[in-house]
């Protein structure tokens, strides 16, 4: 949900730079099921244009309508939304709607922490009623402890008697994509509409630019043998697309020095084993975790075919593998789709 909230701040910040007003309105509990969890939001400016979505679609225009009195009084409220009886998701949300005014300080501190790959913590001060209002709002914790408010009538330090959410904001999920050809491009594309952090390694004699893949937060021109990983163990992907199998090997021999959660790459299923073999070859005491870990041909068995179908099979996996979770149709599963 970090992307989200990234979105959200950077809109902020151009309406205030229109001078128009924002409120923030943040799901912070559920009765039930629905479409979204606790923790999503959405943006709302005084011109009663929105970014991001607490739900499918049709909470939305309720949470606008209701936010109207936020941006006269600047008093931040409760309101509720029943879908058991609008959406057919036999839910209830409570939703904290609120003055949402952030600081250049607090930008700078946000920024800092989403470079340096840092969770950050928000407290949600609100109470289960509908149209209430008290002394509500959100409180934002960085690592360093540092804290912000949306809303200078925001006491969080104030006990009374109101119920917290709290959420731990892990930093965005990076997939790293060590190829340059058109496919490595298709899945930039692809994984970057799920709001990941894309960094591309391309060879260093063909280096790409950065405008060559839409979506990436960085590319470089580099090698197996002088790159350096940082922080791939948690919350990373790596997909290996080179076309070169000798290449291919290089890296994997190279990663083997890290234990990431992913390594996907692309090539026949033949190629497997010829890879495993050779791979004792370069690094005789591999373990078996880091080999459970490689995803060779890279993707689910979908029936893709073109570079984009390639693309969406290889998210597909990552997506399975870091959420713990065996691939098949929601069609066969009884009960909540979310545990």
């Amino acid at each position: 949900m970090n992307h989200e909230l990234k979105e959200i701040i950077h809109q902020a910040v151009i309406n205030q730079q229109k001078g128009l007003k924002n409120v923030l309105a943040t799901v912070v509990h559920l009765e039930g099921s629905s479409y979204r969890k606790p923790g999503v939001r959405m943006l709302i400016s005084e011109d009663l244009n929105s970014v991001g979505a607490v739900s499918g679609g049709c909470v939305e225009k309720e949470i606008i309508h209701r936010a109207k009195s936020v941006f006269v009084d600047n008093k931040p409220k409760m309101i509720t939304y029943d879908g058991r009886y609008k959406l057919g998701c036999e839910g209830i949300l409570y939703i904290l709607i609120e003055p949402f005014l952030i600081s250049d300080e607090f930008i700078n501190q946000f920024s800092d922490a989403n470079s340096k790959r840092e969770i950050i913590k928000i407290d949600s001060h609100f109470t289960k009623e509908d149209e209430a209002f008290g002394n509500f709002g959100s409180v934002v914790t960085f690592n360093n402890k540092t804290q912000f408010v949306f809303s200078k009538h925001f006491n969080f330090q104030h006990k009374n008697e109101v119920a917290i959410y709290t959420q731990i904001l892990q930093p965005s999920f990076r997939l790293i994509i060590i190829g340059g050809e058109h496919d490595a491009v298709k899945l930039c594309k692809v994984a970057a509409t799920l709001g990941w952090e894309i960094d591309v390694i391309t060879c260093a004699k063909d280096s790409k630019q950065l405008k060559d893949f839409p979506g990436a937060n960085s590319v470089i021109g580099d090698s197996p043998e002088s790159i350096q990983f940082k922080n791939i163990e948690e919350n990373t992907a790596i997909v290996i697309m080179n076309h070169s199998y000798v290449q291919d090997l290089k890296y994997v021999v190279k990663l083997s020095e890290y234990t990431p959660k992913y390594i996907g790459i692309l090539g026949a299923p033949n190629r497997r084993e010829r890879l495993f073999n050779e791979l004792f070859d370069f690094v005789p005491d591999l373990s078996d975790t880091f080999l459970d870990n490689i995803y060779t041909p890279a993707g689910l068995h979908i029936g893709a075919q073109t570079p984009e179908e390639i693309a969406v099979s290889i998210v597909a996996e990552i997506l399975s593998v870091i959420r713990k979770k065996e691939p098949f149709s929601l069609r066969n599963l009884t009960g909540k789709i979310n545990n």
